[in-house]
């Protein structure tokens, strides 16, 4: 269960967008926000900063194309075919015009949100993630500097090979996170250890390098609308700054002391962040 900032639960419901069906919770009043989960959470990860979105904003947190209590199609988990199933949500919600804030594979997704619908997003917040095509590829190699860093992400090509991954993984979800609680980890396991759970999460990075394709042809346009790139000093920090100077024109960057999931870690500190920019910038 998720809550506004009254106490009250928040609304959930179910659209038809895009060839699929995806579930989604709502909250608020006043200008909208659609908040973008990562891989492999759910829509719950934003139910500390929800609250204190919610006495400013309509806040909609959808659960991604096959993650979540969304439906498990059998493709489309490219970020752009993703990035325009949220575009027909908001606008099957009614909502013209909207801020995108995304983290980890979301803040991908927001980012091709923002690309392909330029006339309805008025500013992106990227947070906590590497864009493929531009750096992404290079974290994954085995090299001592990679290694040295923190930076080695062995899992990406281990995610590439067919059905051994869901295998070993089915019946083994649960893992020790430092930054999930109990019930988010019990929610992140119920989700992903539902039929099509692990497939749908899996095809998600096997859409990488036509993720950095297509990030490579929007790129080639810059964004004209304000970008917030926030990072964890101790993942991927000022990077997310540094990667968004190359796609949009206005970038202001911060940092936190946290780690890679900065909702989850530090709500407070990333709300006294994010609220005054999307004051700014609504």
């Amino acid at each position: 269960m998720m809550f506004d900032h009254e106490g009250t639960p928040v609304r959930t419901g179910r659209a038809a967008v895009n060839g699929t069906s995806l579930h989604y919770r709502t909250a608020g009043s006043g200008p909208a926000v659609v908040l973008l989960h990562g891989v492999p959470k759910t829509s719950y990860h934003w139910r500390h900063l929800l609250p204190k979105l919610t006495p400013h904003y309509t806040v909609v947190v959808p659960d991604l194309r096959g993650l979540g209590d969304s439906a498990r199609p059998s493709d489309g988990y490219d970020s752009a075919t993703m990035s325009d199933d949220i575009a027909e949500l908001m606008n099957h919600l009614g909502h013209w015009t909207y801020a995108v804030t995304g983290e980890d594979w979301g803040a991908v997704i927001g980012y091709q949100l923002a690309a392909r619908h330029r006339d309805h997003v008025t500013a992106l917040v990227f947070a906590e993630a590497l864009f493929p095509g531009f750096g992404f590829e290079d974290h994954t190699a085995l090299t001592p500097e990679n290694v040295s860093s923190g930076m080695h992400l062995w899992h990406l090509g281990f995610y590439f090979q067919p059905d051994i991954p869901e295998m070993l993984i089915a019946g083994h979800e649960r893992s020790r996170p430092d930054t999930a609680t109990p019930d988010a980890l019990d929610e992140y396991v119920r989700c992903y250890s539902m039929p099509g759970g692990i497939r749908a999460m899996l095809s998600i990075y096997r859409a990488m390098l036509v993720d950095a394709e297509q990030n490579r042809q929007a790129a080639q346009k810059k964004l004209d609308i304000p970008v917030l790139a926030l990072g964890g000093s101790a993942f991927i920090g000022d990077r997310n700054e540094s990667q968004m100077r190359h796609m949009a024109h206005d970038v202001t960057g911060h940092v936190f002391d946290a780690g890679h999931d900065l909702a989850e870690e530090v709500p407070d500190e990333m709300a006294a962040v994010l609220l005054p920019f999307l004051t700014t910038h609504q």
